[in-house]
Order: C-alpha cells, then structure tokens, then sequence
C-alpha cells in the first residue's frame, strides 16, 4: 500500500486515508448506516447502531489499547539495568542512540519558536538520559511531516535546540530530510552508514517500535553490519483502577488511535 502511493505520486495524502480509516470515524458512519436502516429493516437497524456505539466506547478505552499493545502488537521490553551496563561497557564501537521524531509544533506562542510535541519531547529526554547513561552519543531523525508546510525549521533541528539549550546535551547527529518512519530509517542509515556506525540504539514510544524496528532493519539491508537494539520508552502504566480502564477517557483514544495507527502502518507497509 505504501509503495502504491509513492507510484502515484500521492504521499502527502496519507495522513488524510489514515484519519479517515481510523476511529472514530468508521463507527459515525456505521451509525449513520444503522439510522438509514430503520426504517426498512428496524432490527439490523438497531444492531448496527448498538454495534457502533460499543466500538466508539472500546475504541476510547485504555484497557484496548493495552489489551491491543499485548497481544497484537507485542512490543519489546524496556532495557534494564543490566543492558545499560552492558551498553556502556560493550567494545563494538562507534555506536549511535538515534531518537526517532513524533511531531513538531511550527510555532509555540508561549515560547515565540518552532516547538516539539509531547510525543518527541518523551523519545528526545529518554535519547538524551540514555547517552548520558551510557555515553554513546545520541542523533535525531525527523523533518516536515506529510502535509507540513514546506518551509520553516524540521523536527531535527528543533529537537537539536531543545537539546542543546534545554537538556545541555547537544546531538552528534541530525537527520532532518525524513518524512514518515520508512524514511527515518533509510536517511539515518544511510547517514550512519558511511561513518563506520555498526551499533544503533533506538528509541521511540513501545507501540511505534516493533514497525521503526522493522523499518531500520529493512534498511540495513540482510547481512548488514549494523546492529539494532530497542530503546522502547512510554510502557508505563497509568494509575487507573482495573476498572477505570474499560471507562472513555481522552487518553484511551489517543492510545487506540495510536496502537491502530501503527497496525494500519504495518498492514500498508509504512
């Protein structure tokens, strides 16, 4: 799928089939379906409408996105102490921990500048905790998402500001062309690549690992040299009751929409 829109010359549209395909709106118009049929066939009528409002309420749900997380997109620990260690002790060097984007603001009132969104502030702090941990150095990748305006700072070097000025901790590496999380890992490798990297640490969100995992190793190509382990970050749980789980809350569907984002993506080759 993804390789059909590159052929059509269509990226850009990308963002808008996955906004559509993604909750809530298939459910509004399975409602509007159900509406239609009630009158000429009352009782399927009224089970497609049920239907859609059982969706939209799972589809709001924390406890769906963990049960997705779990048990269908079986995202990869969180490093332990041990590996950090490990990391910081092991001989095969050079090594790079790349941070891989999550979105830009283009501008952020309060701060007068191009901003990141929480999302990448989240992977940025971890990079950069995870370099001075370990005390390999630490690139980012992200530039003008899909739909952005084609003009102002990219996410990369927004993030190598917010580093520098804000963490103390300036980037060794920015890679600021990518576009999508395919991208990220071509560009990075082939930025990486010819400076004799042979160890990539990376970080993003758990859900977004096992498709960017995927993606670099994909682009190392078989054989390669280059080893790739998971940084995944964001796996905490929240505070939540059991019970609280199963409530609609803001944060269940930014989780759904999140974990379905990253299945839609590996269904569509992304």
């Amino acid at each position: 799928m993804n390789g059909f829109f590159v052929m059509l010359g269509i990226e850009s549209w990308k963002p808008v089939v996955g906004a559509l395909l993604l909750p809530p709106v298939p459910f509004l118009l399975l409602l509007l379906l159900g509406a239609r049929l009630l009158l000429p066939r009352r009782g399927l009528g009224w089970l497609v409408i049920l239907f859609s409002v059982a969706m939209m309420w799972l589809s709001s749900c924390i406890g769906t996105a963990q049960f997705l997380s779990q048990f269908v997109l079986h995202p990869p620990s969180a490093l332990t102490s041990s590996r950090l260690k490990e990391l910081k002790t092991d001989a095969r060097q050079p090594a790079a921990i790349v941070v891989l984007g999550g979105g830009m603001e283009p501008y952020a009132p309060e701060y007068g500048v191009s901003n990141l969104t929480r999302l990448s502030v989240e992977r940025l702090r971890y990079g950069v905790w995870l370099g001075r941990e370990t005390g390999i150095p630490v690139g980012f990748s992200g530039g003008l998402g899909w739909g952005a305006p084609e003009e102002g700072k990219s996410e990369a070097q927004v993030a190598s500001q917010i580093a520098a000025q804000e963490f103390g901790r300036p980037l060794k590496w920015v890679e600021d062309k990518s576009r999508d999380t395919r991208e990220n890992a071509a560009f990075t490798i082939a930025l990486l690549k010819p400076l004799g990297i042979k160890h990539i640490v990376l970080v993003t969100h758990g859900w977004h690992m096992p498709r960017a995992l995927r993606a670099f190793e994909d682009a190392a190509g078989k054989g390669s040299e280059i080893q790739i382990d998971a940084a995944p970050m964001g796996l905490a749980r929240g505070v939540e009751a059991p019970s609280l789980t199963w409530v609609p809350t803001t944060r269940g569907i930014t989780e759904v929409r999140n974990i379905l984002h990253e299945l839609l993506g590996r269904i569509a080759g992304a």
